[in-house]
């Protein structure tokens, strides 16, 4: 049975398959209500996948708003009231001292936080402001957080708990690059928005270092499509925006989004 379930996932994502699977189980037949630590959206795309085998199984998304990137699964006996169920998400305001001309960006905040020897999944979006970053955190770590965490990079932070509905969610800023390609294919596209040759980008894709939706992607031949994610790991992330056409001499006219 479970070879059955393995078959539509990679290899890699066996070990969340099995605890994703047993959450289900026990919910189904421990009568037990489960909210998981934050997921990214591979990660909800499998849990979905696998609660929407069941009848007798509910599930709900809460990332602390609407349209949140990671976001916690809610996991229960069918007949609870999901939307009663505790969110258990806390927001946490972090703003820069006296030394708030040193900008900040993501990265900086989130090493912060994992600096204190919290785990990524227990941290939802971070949203980067000019002077200040709003972090959605598990509830249960907020009073540790805010307690503990003092330093982002070289500057002195403050911290303060608000309540969830102060927060500014925060516009990710693109670098749209309008690109002339012989196909759709991953490896093309990947090489030409990261200015890297088609050769060398194929190795990080073969050694499992792509994710295309957040699934990892090992075949450089694969074609992409509007809307598609893809990452690389040490070069950042974009976006497929638009599929505009063919040219005259048979190139495809893609509009991708660069994340900065």
């Amino acid at each position: 049975m479970k070879n059955e379930i393995y078959v539509h996932f990679h290899p890699d994502e066996r070990p969340f398959v099995d605890r994703a699977s047993e959450w289900i189980e026990r919910a189904a037949f421990g009568h037990e209500v489960k909210v998981t630590d934050f997921l990214d959206p591979r990660q909800a795309d499998i849990v979905a996948s696998l609660v929407n085998r069941r009848a007798d199984v509910g599930l709900r998304f809460v990332g602390g708003y609407e349209g949140a990137e990671r976001r916690r699964a809610i996991i229960a006996p069918d007949y609870r009231d999901l939307e009663s169920e505790p969110e258990g998400i806390a927001l946490i305001e972090v703003t820069g001292g006296t030394q708030g001309h040193l900008e900040l960006d993501h990265g900086d905040y989130l090493g912060a936080l994992l600096g204190l020897g919290i785990k990524r999944d227990r941290i939802g979006d971070l949203h980067v402001h000019e002077d200040s970053c709003h972090c959605l955190v598990v509830s249960e770590i907020a009073d540790y957080i805010n307690i503990h965490l003092r330093q982002v990079h070289r500057v002195h932070v403050l911290t303060d708990i608000l309540p969830l509905h102060q927060l500014r969610p925060a516009v990710s800023a693109m670098e749209e690059m309008n690109l002339s390609v012989a196909s759709l294919r991953l490896d093309g596209i990947a090489s030409d928005v990261h200015r890297i040759s088609r050769t060398k980008i194929v190795d990080p894709i073969r050694a499992g270092r792509c994710r295309v939706n957040w699934k990892v992607e090992e075949d450089p031949s694969t074609p992409l499509k509007e809307g598609d994610v893809v990452s690389m790991q040490g070069l950042g992330r974009f976006k497929v925006l638009v599929v505009e056409g063919i040219t005259k001499k048979g190139r495809v006219r893609v509009k991708i989004g660069k994340f900065i």
